[in-house]
């Protein structure tokens, strides 16, 4: 577990440096702020706007932090030839993996927690409430980027930066809109595209399990259950996803 450890120390003290991440961090914290102003030229509840934009910005920018930082956990050793160093090391490949995965999540909860402490306290400045559903609002964020960032280091265990981020990005609006594949069950007659529809629809990830801005801003109650069963779903597919991605990762020839 030492080894896990240093390498997601060691991963975090090298995402930290890399410059799109501030430059992503920036642009979230001034549209957060910024939600202030555009909820004065918008009709509704300033609250509520704010409270809408501030978490949309969260999510948003979480996601690109998880892509575009994410990407570059093995393709960048690769390139370096720094992972011909580590693979001859007494370092399994299943913990060098979990390290860069660890190291990462260190990362987008540092970041993750600026922003919603910018956020909450903007929202407290406008006297909006912070209540228990706004919480879990961000938490569901949190577990959404751990699963987003998974699917990241599975395809940059095999494949290049750039196809990399469109299969992750792919994903990720894939796992918002798998909702509309019962739609589309309902208005298909043949069997098998029924099956088919049914099929992507449990294999996809389902990113709409974690969505509570909804209830965050109109102040719904939660189901429930709903929270928990979200916690244990985003967490059994993220070990699915890891465990798929030190398959792939083994049989890699790095000689």
């Amino acid at each position: 577990m030492s080894r896990v450890w240093a390498i997601a120390v060691n991963t975090f003290r090298e995402a930290i440096r890399d410059r799109i991440l501030y430059l992503l961090l920036v642009f979230s914290l001034l549209l957060i702020v910024s939600s202030v102003v555009l909820s004065l030229l918008t009709v509704g509840s300033r609250v509520k706007i704010i409270t809408d934009i501030g978490l949309a910005s969260i999510s948003v920018f979480g996601v690109l932090i998880s892509v575009f930082v994410g990407i570059g956990l093995v393709s960048r050793e690769i390139q370096r030839r720094t992972i011909y160093t580590v693979v001859t090391k007494p370092v399994y490949r299943y913990q060098f993996l979990l390290g860069k995965y660890l190291g990462l999540l260190l990362t987008i909860f540092c970041n993750l927690a600026l922003m919603s402490l910018i956020f909450l306290a903007v929202l407290a400045w406008q006297g909006g409430t912070i209540g228990p559903v706004l919480l879990a609002a961000i938490l569901m964020i949190f577990l959404e980027l751990v699963l987003v960032t998974g699917f990241a280091l599975l395809f940059s265990s095999f494949s290049t930066p750039i196809t990399s981020a469109v299969f992750t990005m792919a994903l990720y609006v894939t796992g918002h809109l798998s909702g509309g594949l019962l739609l589309l069950k309902d208005h298909v007659k043949s069997e098998v595209s029924r099956w088919c529809c049914d099929a992507l629809y449990y294999l996809l990830p389902n990113l709409g399990l974690f969505n509570l801005k909804h209830h965050a801003v109109h102040g719904l109650p939660l189901r429930e259950g709903q929270l928990l069963l979200a916690l244990i779903y985003g967490l059994l597919y993220a070990g699915a996803v890891f465990l798929l991605s030190v398959a792939v990762f083994r049989r890699r020839d790095f000689q």
